[in-house]
């Protein structure tokens, strides 16, 4: 099991020195990446969680420069919202400024509202459509063909992109979400599916619809990973948690484990630097440690 931390960059006291200090902790622990979380203009009823928020891509591109051993990942952007090329171009530049170290996490988005407060409510029916051309565009554009575009939302014959990610059309790209058309689009066009606010026991019925659409596009299995918040101590009744003493949340990542999920970004909803860094410390300890010497010494065997 590999483990990343959701960075403290939303939510009521988030803050430049909690960000700065998340990235040197988890470079420090030796943990494989840094998440960052995405909304742009949220209404009312959702500005508790989404209202205070870094800009995805701006974060990462920060502490990319400041952790150079550190992958950076959106989890996830809610691409519909967004214009599909200067994504691309914004992708391919973070890749290639960090030397291949970018997982561009997706979604559709769920928020009406958002949509139309930033001018594109109109594409909220039909944001599915919009992030399957998107991703086929990406890869497009980051392959370096110079041959024309046709879609249903985009079309060019004449054009330059350059510069290409450092990985071309390889960048990986994980799709989240529940619904039964995520999981197809995750096997059909994506190479990793990262799931949120979802258990173990949830999870496990999603598999096979990922399999099932990726063998019917002749695609390789994406890589399972999953977000998910933890709490040492009693749970506090919101969406899906790992929650308990050390090994409790332990025998929940080892379900986790058992489904073939290869990657965890846990999310311990604190931003004080010091609590965090506690919380963070304390689960690298008791918990991440037994799954880091358990693949030790199955590497050795």
């Amino acid at each position: 099991m590999d483990f990343g931390l959701i960075l403290p960059s939303y939510r009521p006291g988030a803050t430049a020195e909690g960000i700065e200090a998340a990235g040197d902790l988890v470079a420090r622990l030796g943990w494989s990446t840094v998440w960052s979380t995405d909304h742009v203009l949220v209404p009312a009823d959702a500005a508790k969680e989404y209202g205070h928020l870094f800009e995805a891509f701006t974060t990462l591109a920060y502490l990319g420069g400041r952790n150079p051993e550190l992958k950076l990942g959106s989890s996830v952007m809610v691409v519909p919202m967004r214009n599909a090329v200067v994504l691309a171009k914004e992708l391919a530049s973070l890749d290639a400024l960090t030397r291949g170290r970018v997982i561009a996490g997706v979604g559709i988005g769920w928020n009406r509202q958002e949509f139309a407060n930033l001018g594109v409510d109109e594409r909220f029916t039909r944001r599915g459509a919009y992030l399957d051309e998107t991703i086929r565009l990406w890869r497009h554009l980051w392959s370096g063909s110079e041959e024309p575009f046709e879609g249903r939302f985009h079309r060019f014959d004449d054009f330059a992109f350059s510069p290409l990610p450092a990985r071309g059309s390889e960048l990986p790209v994980w799709v989240g979400g529940r619904d039964e058309r995520a999981l197809e689009r995750a096997g059909r066009l994506a190479g990793g599916y990262q799931a949120s606010a979802t258990g173990p026991a949830e999870l496990a019925p999603r598999i096979p619809v990922i399999r099932s659409a990726a063998d019917a596009a002749g695609r390789p299995m994406p890589a399972l990973s999953a977000r998910v918040r933890v709490r040492f101590g009693p749970d506090d009744g919101r969406d899906y948690a790992m929650w308990g003493d050390a090994d409790a949340i332990a025998s929940e990542v080892e379900a986790f484990a058992q489904l073939g999920v290869e990657h965890l970004a846990v999310d311990f909803v604190e931003n004080d630097p010091e609590r965090l860094a506690a919380s963070v410390e304390r689960f690298d300890r008791e918990v991440a440690s037994r799954f880091v010497e358990a693949r030790a010494r199955s590497e050795a065997t």
